[in-house]
């Protein structure tokens, strides 16, 4: 179903360093797309601090905590043949996990991207067999972009 590149629209608020580049957040935006027979038409990728990560949950989702990732889905494409969405990243977060985790920072970040344009699909997270799906699918495609 991929037929076009999408536009991925990169905006770093958070005055930290990413470290991931443009090119490769495209390179697995392009992956995701063929493997999930979908297509993204346009998506931006907003890394933000805590407090913005906290305003947009309590504004738009009426939470007041701070949470890697908080996806949005802008088109009404139920084929999935044209995603438009944004995905709000909390940076210091991410760095967080990293630790957490045991693991790099450069693959918290891409783990953390893979998680949301899994969510603009239409992937949800709410059970432990959701969560289990997921965790699959971004291990996936964490390995392809490690080649």
């Amino acid at each position: 179903m991929a037929t076009q590149s999408p536009i991925l629209q990169l905006f770093n608020e958070s005055g930290i360093d990413i470290p991931v580049q443009q090119r490769q957040l495209e390179t697995i935006l392009n992956w995701v797309s063929e493997q999930e027979k979908v297509l993204f038409e346009m998506l931006e990728l907003v890394y933000v601090t805590e407090e913005n990560i906290i305003k947009i949950n309590r504004e738009f989702l009426d939470r007041a905590y701070v949470t890697d990732i908080i996806s949005f889905r802008y088109d009404e494409d139920k084929t999935n043949a044209a995603i438009e969405g944004t995905l709000y990243c909390c940076a210091p977060r991410i760095q967080e996990q990293s630790e957490e985790f045991a693991e790099s920072e450069e693959q918290e970040f891409k783990r953390i991207f893979i998680h949301g344009l899994l969510h603009l699909i239409g992937y949800e997270d709410g059970s432990k067999e959701q969560k289990k799906k997921m965790t699959s699918l971004e291990n996936k495609y964490l390995k392809l972009a490690k080649n």
